[in-house]
């Protein structure tokens, strides 16, 4: 594809870990993206010198902060400014830690719906009329805490749920030009602040596969819902080598 005929998408988070995986991925396959970073624009501009020097004029970066709900249009509104186009939204970006119940503060409880419930319903109220003209999609990154909470992570795993009922209820707000549905992944990438070897054996233990999976399992999904599902919508696709059978 060229550039001026290729699909578009926005992905959020996409500087490094499975965001730019999933970037990586999508513009293999022939997608034009727009990265969206708040802090990592070191990693977003590596990133898209790697993706340009494949193929020229098929990026954008952009910086905002999801939480800054004013600057959600601006996205979708640079996006289509950049490529006349957008095809698909996929909502990667979190916040990710503990809140203990007792301690959470009010700044923790705004910090984690922001980049996971709000952030999404908003940028996909941005993008709704280009994804239908296009017949897009959105694709959102849940979690399969989102329905089994995680010890310790109360405002998280409720933030994901929000997510998941954000996905099942657009699919519907949104049909019949936009698919709308989920990836939950397992065991993928580690938490950057670490986590006990002990734990990380426990779990693989506890996962049918007996692994962890990548940042391309989830990468290779997202094609999926794309470019190969076109009767899917409103689904949560659990990509946990099996875990959640037995969680």
């Amino acid at each position: 594809m060229t550039s001026s005929s290729a699909p578009v998408v926005l992905i959020t988070g996409s500087a490094r870990r499975v965001g730019a995986a999933i970037a990586r991925h999508l513009h293999v396959a022939g997608y034009d993206i727009a990265i969206h970073y708040r802090e990592s624009g070191h990693d977003a501009l590596a990133l898209q010198s790697d993706l340009e020097l494949d193929r020229p004029d098929s990026t954008l970066c952009m910086r905002a902060d999801l939480a800054e709900i004013q600057r959600l249009p601006e996205l979708v509104a640079g996006t289509v400014s950049r490529f006349g186009r957008l095809d698909a939204l996929i909502n990667n970006a979190s916040s990710f830690y503990p809140t203990a119940l007792g301690e959470t503060s009010i700044a923790q409880w705004n910090d984690l719906f922001a980049s996971n419930a709000q952030a999404p319903y908003f940028l996909a109220q941005a993008a709704a009329v280009q994804l239908r003209q296009q017949q897009g999609c959105i694709i959102n990154l849940v979690d399969l805490y989102a329905t089994q909470p995680l010890p310790g992570h109360p405002v998280y795993s409720m933030a994901k749920a929000a997510l998941v009922m954000m996905t099942r209820s657009l699919a519907r707000e949104l049909a019949p030009q936009v698919r709308v549905n989920a990836i939950a992944p397992g065991a993928v990438l580690w938490p950057e602040s670490g986590k006990p070897i002990a734990e990380q054996e426990a779990m693989i233990a506890r996962t049918p596969l007996r692994r962890a999976g990548t940042a391309l399992d989830i990468a290779k999904t997202a094609l999926f819902l794309l470019r190969d599902a076109p009767f899917m919508t409103g689904q949560i696709l659990r990509v946990d080598g099996g875990r959640s059978i037995g969680m």
